[in-house]
């Protein structure tokens, strides 16, 4: 077990390639702006070219504040529902959040075809997508907290909230088929997933939702061990359950169901963060976890958003697919190369 020395090193390095990344983000994409002129537009100087400074501070500052929140939300949503279920496979959407944002946003897109013209008027409004996301996210949420007040059984509310995740896919399903070529194309791009569609106004919304639900992670730190040596033994050590269940899983569907909403779904960073961070530091104390993964989920999105932004060039590739590709293969040598898993 490394000593406090070891992790506050550990943690120095994160937050100095944390900064460098936000800044190799800021620097590269269709137009390449000298890491000089990123820190003079950051600290309020001028630059050399006028277009730089407007290109840095409403569009690419926001998309790098956006991928450290969507990659630092999606790690720590991963890791409460990992140590919530015991389960190393369990992701931020295995309670169906995802499923019920991709709902609301197919009920706005793909509904005209099945429900008529009410559905078009909606997509007039810019947080149309929005708001149909996070209402599906909170109706699904509100299933699943309603089932969880009822079930004692950890793994049944598991099972619970892939059912939900099958009845919404078998709903979207039917609005797919119903759906035109145009409207089917809208679909599958928010399912691409998107950082840089954010105005500085739409990520201040962002942000006080999901630092809520940060805070509700940091009260919830000594539950999170407390679980780790089990349910009954948790309780015989006054732990209250289903308190505890219900904080994770409100701070779970803040983070993941704003992030769903904002950006769309974003694959592989939830379910593979947490397992890269347990490699890298070999303790499950979550003290040590939720700052680590928050750093390791922020570095690894803003990478994969800096690949996927092709540098020098007019193509954006879809972040889905990048995370995907860029991080699986990451984690598989890692668990290859270190067997025993701390967990």
């Amino acid at each position: 077990m490394p000593d406090t020395k070891t992790y506050n090193i550990s943690f120095l390095v994160l937050v100095l390639i944390l900064i460098l990344c936000f800044l190799i983000n800021i620097s590269l994409g269709s137009v390449y702006i000298p890491l000089k002129d990123v820190f003079n537009s950051l600290i309020g100087a001028t630059t050399e070219q006028e277009t730089w400074q407007h290109i840095i501070q409403n569009y690419r500052l926001p998309k790098a504040f956006t991928a450290i929140l969507v990659g630092s939300g999606l790690g720590i949503s991963g890791l409460l529902m990992q140590t919530l279920f015991r389960n190393p496979l369990a992701g931020p959407f295995v309670l169906g959040i995802s499923s019920g944002a991709s709902l609301g946003v197919a009920l706005v897109i793909l509904g005209s075809s099945v429900f008529g013209g009410v559905f078009v008027t909606l997509l007039m409004s810019k947080w149309s997508i929005v708001i149909a996301a996070s209402l599906g996210s909170f109706l699904v949420l509100l299933a699943v907290l309603m089932v969880s007040i009822k079930v004692r059984d950890t793994m049944a509310i598991l099972i619970i909230g892939l059912m939900f995740a099958s009845i919404t896919s078998a709903i979207v399903s039917v609005l797919s088929y119903f759906g035109s070529a145009q409207q089917l194309q809208q679909y599958i791009f928010w399912g691409f997933g998107s950082l840089g569609n954010l105005s500085w106004s739409e990520l201040g919304v962002f942000f006080i939702i999901y630092a809520i639900g940060i805070l509700v992670c940091l009260a919830s730190i000594k539950s999170l061990n407390t679980l780790l040596l089990g349910e009954n033994y948790a309780k015989s050590l006054g732990l209250n359950i289903k308190r505890s269940r219900l904080a994770i899983i409100i701070s779970t569907s803040l983070l993941a169901g704003t992030i769903t909403a904002f950006t769309g779904p974003i694959a592989f960073i939830g379910l593979a963060i947490p397992h890269l961070t347990r490699q890298v530091f070999n303790t499950s104390n979550h003290k040590i976890l939720v700052p680590a993964v928050f750093l390791f989920g922020a570095i690894v999105m803003l990478i994969c958003d800096t690949i996927a932004q092709i540098p020098n060039s007019d193509y954006t590739l879809p972040i889905n697919a990048i995370t995907s590709l860029v991080g699986a293969p990451v984690v598989i040598w890692l668990l290859v190369r270190k067997r025993n898993m701390v967990f």
